[in-house]
């Protein structure tokens, strides 16, 4: 979806840089990734534009300003590969970054933002993380982040849906981790008030994870007692996604 037009009327524009392609489950269920991250973070008024990344499709580079916001989605590609749009997300994102435009990276976007910025990822050492965990957010955050002021009391930890087998090394200069997990070392972190990366996926539903599960699963990337034992934790236990979408709302809108 190719973008030419600029602001009417003083509407917020976001664009969603999909970096996977769509699912038969979600193409079916949703009607696309596209439609999952709109029903999460967007709201009343405000016009988002899709870029299939993947694809090699591109916002033009004269037309960043007239963007408020940027998300870069989950991929099953990695972060730290060398495939041209690959390349080409990085020099994007550091444009972004050097214009201080909002951009909120999920999963392997989280990844990818750190790796433009300078920071490193890799496979983690640990292996798979897929199903829920219990992500423990930084007591005393120095400066205090402002998307997370309006939670009232910040909760010590945050449950949240995860499907990835790489990680965050080492954070950017200039960056600060917001949170951790007993499987993760950085889970979430920030540059300023413009770059937020969350390693889990705050946009999924736990159908979209199970459907993922059984994919993986036939795929022959994970063991079938690995896949129930996922599958198991989805059924007992609930994500914290209200609370997720309330960050990333609050971070894209620059809302305190």
């Amino acid at each position: 979806m190719k973008v030419t037009s600029s602001h009417v009327g003083g509407e917020k524009r976001y664009a969603l840089l999909l970096a996977a392609k769509d699912s038969d489950y979600v193409k079916q269920v949703y009607g696309g990734y596209f439609n999952v991250f709109v029903a999460a973070f967007a709201e009343e008024g405000e016009r988002w534009d899709l870029f299939r990344v993947v694809e090699g499709e591109f916002p033009d580079m004269n037309e960043l300003h007239i963007y408020d916001g940027f998300v870069v989605s989950g991929s099953p590609y990695d972060a730290y590969g060398n495939d041209y749009w690959i390349l080409k997300l990085c020099f994007l994102l550091q444009n972004l970054d050097a214009m201080e435009k909002k951009v909120l990276g999920i999963c392997f976007g989280h990844q990818v933002l750190c790796r433009s910025l300078g920071g490193k990822v890799g496979k983690a050492c640990t292996g798979w993380d897929i199903g829920l965990r219990r992500v423990k957010i930084v007591k005393d955050l120095t400066p205090p982040c402002s998307f997370l002021d309006d939670l009232g009391e910040i909760p010590p930890s945050l449950s949240i849906i995860e499907c990835h087998q790489d990680e965050v090394w080492e954070v950017p200069s200039g960056a600060e981790v917001i949170a951790f997990s007993d499987k993760t070392g950085v889970e979430m972190f920030s540059i300023g008030d413009h770059i937020l990366g969350i390693q889990g996926h705050p946009e999924y539903t736990k159908d979209i994870l199970y459907n993922l599960i059984d994919r993986l699963l036939n795929n022959d990337c994970i063991k079938s007692d690995f896949a129930d034992s996922a599958k198991f934790g989805l059924e007992i236990a609930e994500p914290d996604r209200k609370c997720w979408e309330k960050i990333c709302r609050n971070f894209l809108k620059g809302r305190r």
